[in-house]
């Protein structure tokens, strides 16, 4: 028994042993794999010409949109002659703040902004608890016809009835010439739906699902109270989807409202240029001073109409690295 026993000692300690000198081995391979501290790799011809390449494009890119912003600013800093005269370029002339007393001074682009900010925050608030009402449960292993349903939310992306179908649907609805039908007729983006389905199934893992389960969790608080908190990157993801589009919807208000009281800023602000741009009567002298009026609001209004995006994306941009990401490989 003892030389069984001594012999076992002698095999655990040649085993040990062993194992010791592999992993020297390996840590005297990795170090030598290793590059020595502060030594640059040199980059060939072809990486150089690569680089030089890419920062040209992105150079260009960023004039062609940083130019045109810049020159729309500067306009609407500028004097209505030397905007009408096109004498602005890309820094104001004859700085003045006419443009914007008399945009915001207009009772009807008060209104038209003040809807656009309501069908922006509650249509985004809608669209994006309908996404995750449908991703969510499509993105569980455990629904029944999960792909049937799945693929039948896809066809709806690639197969669309047309605008007079739509428009026959919100009119037989009673939602024409009402604040629902720019909230309710594209409430619910399938590209987002999509994008919720594989954050949730790839980011959250099944374990967490199933403790919960086990913990006598439902559904509805399983969602609440733990994909929720962890989906945070997603939501301020489709969040800022949402708002962009909301914000900038004009066709569906051009279709479904006549009211002027319910237009959203963008079609007010159509209707106010035309008007201005039409002149009416009056002598030439008038008739100018609308013309270079209506110059100056086109560029006032356009940042006016702008603005509040560039202000939201700053509380939402820290989740972008993190949203960005979603249904990445992960290695």
């Amino acid at each position: 028994m003892s030389s069984v026993i001594s012999k076992q000692a002698e095999l655990v300690e040649e085993a040990a042993v062993g194992a010791a000198a592999a992993s020297s081995l390996s840590g005297a391979r990795g170090r030598g794999r290793r590059a020595p501290r502060g030594v640059k790799i040199k980059e060939t011809r072809a990486d150089r010409a690569f680089v030089t390449v890419a920062y040209v494009l992105l150079t260009v890119f960023l004039l062609v949109v940083l130019l045109p912003l810049l020159n729309i600013v500067a306009s609407s800093l500028s004097s209505p002659h030397a905007v009408s005269s096109g004498q602005v370029l890309f820094w104001p002339i004859d700085i003045t703040f006419r443009g914007y007393t008399e945009a915001l001074g207009n009772p009807a682009i008060v209104r038209g902004f003040a809807n656009s900010v309501f069908y922006t925050v509650v249509g985004t608030v809608i669209s994006v608890a309908g996404t995750v009402a449908i991703a969510y449960p499509l993105s569980r292993q455990n629904l029944f016809g999960r792909k049937v349903l799945t693929g039948a939310v896809v066809f709806t992306m690639l197969f669309s009835g047309g605008v007079i179908p739509m428009y026959l649907v919100v009119q037989s609805l009673g939602l024409l010439d009402t604040r629902w039908s720019m909230l309710l007729p594209n409430a619910i983006g399938v590209w987002q739906v999509i994008i919720a389905m594989v954050f949730f199934r790839s980011s959250i893992p099944d374990e967490v699902y199933e403790a919960a389960q086990l913990d006598g969790a439902s559904e509805l608080r399983i969602l609440w109270t733990i994909v929720l908190p962890l989906a945070k990157p997603l939501i301020a993801v489709i969040a800022l989807m949402y708002a962009i589009m909301q914000w900038n919807s004009y066709f569906d208000a051009l279709l479904y409202l006549r009211n002027a009281d319910l237009q959203p800023l963008q079609l007010v602000l159509r209707g106010l240029l035309v008007l201005n741009d039409s002149g009416g009567g009056g002598n030439v002298a008038e008739q100018l001073r609308r013309r270079e009026l209506a110059d100056l609001l086109r560029y006032s209004t356009v940042v006016i109409a702008t603005v509040p995006m560039l202000v939201v994306y700053p509380f939402v941009a820290k989740y972008f690295n993190k949203g960005i990401m979603v249904g990445a490989v992960k290695g």
